[in-house]
């Protein structure tokens, strides 16, 4: 392996000065320069990764003669691919036109609407999206008689893109099936194929695995590219998966195969690599010389972006993983300011430091508001900032995912809520009726639809007459009663006035919502469970105001909280404006990766939080989350704020977590700490293991047993007899006849009742 530094007398001007060697740092010029053997440029944060890709595409036309069809360059999104045709056009012209600068999917599209005749397909081959694969998916489940709760189609899909990841196909995955499940899992996977193939369709992980199998399984082809492809350039080295990794080898070739092997070029940094749980492997670019045994490997470690204080907090926490490639960050801009370091008491109490901060760093002229960015581990914890920013006038954006309110579960838990305190509210009705799939479908629905026109009646009264309607069948019909008889026992937990969260608890318990999500293994239904929790925590906070703020007539219920959440959630957009200074950015941590600002929040940094709760104990995936915390640490130019709450509502209780472990590896030299808590640092050393709860754990009742004829009390109805019981464990229920009152349907588990 030949190594090149940041040190100016290691590095070899081969050729004579050219114009587009203008600016660039020994290292980079370097990277620019070299020929030959496979390249691994390692492209620390703010290092100029992407000027020393350009210039080289630029170079390799303008000064080594290589015609652009012979250039292939390959990024992760559109976008970056776009802006670096751009960037090379400026440089050498519109010949750069003809460069195939593309995303690894579109690059495998254009070789396969040449090739895919070879494989079975037309050339016109349809590309199915993650909603279109997921619904073939569900039709074949369908067709296999699968229970769709045991066997949820979004985890098939889940597993059959990681299988397609690691380049096996339906037979290999079968081979190496270890249990029943995996077993099911290979059966859909091949009746998926398939079904793909009859429709000449493939999916985005097909585009790559095809190419992989045309360029392994006809010479003839794989010589074509070869010898059109003389350079190949790869961006973001560090996210590829394996298929990705094998796609670049097969198109680079090796001294063997009767052409010279192609110039390969990758850039990339092991300290970035955070897409561990996309399929992405570190080992690919930390095994890079010995997969390529005579790579040169050069450094960029002059940083070009962030004062020297923040590098040297990034370098001393990513210096704690072993699973790097040793570099450490400098640069010429000197110190800086401090990191601001803060220990809030809990997140309300974080997010209202963030915007006394934002606000004072304003009102100084030091950063406005557009300046800074506040970054996350889960999508949930943007909601504190959002409400809180919403009340102090102060504009923001949620960048890579929705503002907390938009996201489809929180919509889908407020529109059971809706329901039941407004069983009109027809636009609810519908959003929940087959939420989780309970065999409603939008056939039936046009039947109730017809049939409640004809009548007169409301959407809600033409459910409730589903078996009058002729043309609806018994099977559809049959859901539908099970719906209302569902809606109708948790209206009870309304009338009975008892509190919002234990009425949320019962919604997501009983409607199904919580064990769809829990009994998945996809990643994003985790987020989508940490959402659902921090609506409980919105609650339990709605509930616990003093009476005081209440006004003369209010009190707590179902409906004030909706109307509550109503208020912040349909809040305008605050519209960006000169006066305001642009708006804060609020992102996740995953999504922040390649972008940059002034200023810098980095929130939540609790163990159990950040790190995630679920790699505590993990060493790979402590690994993952540290390379996370540098890639935040490292998006800061000129300020870094690190914050931690020493309590945050976990399903509406509050949960106290440790300093994170990253705080720890950050030197109290270069930090300024406003506020330390109320715990000493040596609290830090003791750690937290325990997973959040999978599921509410706010107060609810245990089941009462009852017996038919039996006398009970229930502190809003009085005193009752039970009439009939059915149900048992968590759905027991009882009806029971309150006199004046009514018969009321009773779900036993909340229901404050009293044998006498």
């Amino acid at each position: 392996m030949n190594l090149v530094s940041r040190k100016p007398n290691r590095i070899l001007n081969m050729m004579s000065h050219s114009p587009l060697l203008d600016g660039l740092n020994p290292a980079q010029m370097a990277a620019v320069q070299h020929i030959g053997g496979p390249l691994l440029v390692v492209a620390g944060a703010g290092s100029g990764k992407t000027r020393v890709l350009t210039r080289r595409i630029a170079y390799l036309m303008a000064e080594r003669g290589v015609a652009p069809y012979q250039i292939l360059a390959i990024t992760f999104t559109n976008k970056a691919a776009g802006e670096m045709k751009e960037r090379v056009a400026e440089l050498v012209g519109p010949i750069a036109r003809s460069m195939w600068v593309s995303t690894f999917h579109s690059a495998c599209v254009r070789l396969l609407r040449q090739e895919a005749s070879r494989l079975g397909y037309g050339n016109s081959f349809s590309i199915y999206d993650q909603a279109d694969s997921l619904k073939l998916i569900s039709l074949v489940a369908k067709d296999l008689n699968l229970d769709v709760k045991r066997y949820p189609a979004r985890q098939f899909q889940s597993m059959i893109s990681s299988a397609k990841n690691e380049l096996l196909g339906p037979h290999d995955y079968a081979a190496k099936a270890q249990n029943q499940f995996e077993q099911v899992v290979a059966e859909v996977y091949a009746v998926y194929q398939r079904r793909l193939q009859s429709a000449n369709a493939m999916d985005f992980d097909d585009l790559i695995l095809k190419s992989v199998e045309v360029l392994q399984s006809f010479p003839e082809a794989k010589a074509r590219f070869r010898s059109r492809f003389r350079h190949v350039l790869v961006d973001e080295y560090q996210d590829t998966n394996h298929a990705q990794y094998i796609l670049v080898r097969e198109l680079v070739g090796s001294d063997n195969e009767g052409i010279a092997p192609a110039e390969l070029c990758v850039v990339g940094d092991a300290d970035q690599s955070i897409y561990g749980f996309r399929g992405a492997t570190i080992r690919n670019i930390l095994q890079f010389e010995m997969d390529y045994p005579n790579a040169t490997t050069i450094l960029l470690e002059q940083n070009y972006r962030s004062t020297q204080n923040i590098l040297d907090a990034a370098n001393a926490v990513i210096t704690k993983n072993e699973s790097r490639k040793e570099k450490n960050l400098w640069t010429e801009a000197g110190s800086g300011a401090q990191l601001v370091g803060y220990v809030a008491e809990n997140e309300h109490d974080e997010a209202e430091f963030v915007k006394d901060e934002i606000r004072s760093l304003q009102r100084a002229g030091t950063s406005e508001p557009g300046d800074s960015a506040i970054f996350y581990r889960t999508n949930a914890q943007s909601r504190v900032f959002e409400e809180i920013f919403m009340r102090a006038a102060l504009p923001y954006k949620v960048v890579g995912g929705l503002r907390f309110y938009e996201r489809k579960e929180v919509k889908d838990l407020l529109a059971y809520l809706r329901v039941l305190a407004n069983p009109n509210d027809e636009v609810s009705l519908r959003r929940i009726i087959n939420v989780p799939k309970r065999g409603i479908g939008d056939r039936a629905l046009d039947h109730v639809d017809a049939y409640a026109v004809r009548n007169n009646l409301t959407f809600w009264s033409g459910l409730h007459r589903s078996n009058e309607i002729p043309e609806m069948p018994a099977r559809a019909a049959g859901a539908v009663n099970l719906f209302l008889s569902m809606l109708s026992a948790l209206h009870v937990l309304v009338e009975a006035k008892i509190r919002p969260s234990v009425i949320i608890e019962a919604v997501l318990e009983q409607s199904g919502l919580m064990s769809e999500l829990s009994s998945s293994s996809d990643p994003q239904d985790e987020v989508r469970l940490e959402n659902l929790q921090e609506l409980v925590a919105v609650s339990m906070e709605y509930e616990s105001r003093p009476i005081e703020s209440l006004g003369e007539d209010e009190e707590i219920s179902l409906a004030g909280f909706l109307e509550q959440v109503s208020l912040v959630a349909d809040a305008d957009e605050i519209p960006e404006g000169e006066d305001h200074g642009g708006v804060v950015t609020l992102m996740t941590l995953h999504t922040a990766k390649g972008l940059e600002f002034p200023t810098v929040f980095l929130t939540g940094l609790e163990d159990g939080v950040f790190p995630h709760s679920r790699t505590l104990g993990e060493k790979s995936e402590i690994e993952e989350e540290r390379r996370l915390a540098y890639v935040g640490l490292t998006r800061a130019q000129a300020r870094l704020y690190v914050t931690r709450a020493e309590y945050r509502s976990s399903w509406g209780s509050p949960t106290y977590n440790p300093a994170s472990r990253f705080l720890d590896e950050i030197p109290e030299t270069v930090i300024d700490w406003r506020n330390k808590g109320t715990a000493s640092s040596t609290f830090t050393k003791v750690r937290n293991f325990s997973a959040p709860p999978a599921r509410p754990t706010g107060k609810k009742s245990t089941a009462i047993e009852l017996t038919v004829g039996e006398r009970v009390s229930h502190d809003t109805f009085g005193l009752g007899t039970v009439i009939s019981l059915a149900g048992e464990g968590d759905r027991a229920e009882a009806t029971i006849n309150f006199g004046p009152y009514g018969e009321k349907r009773l779900l036993l588990r909340y229901a404050p009742v009293e044998k006498l």
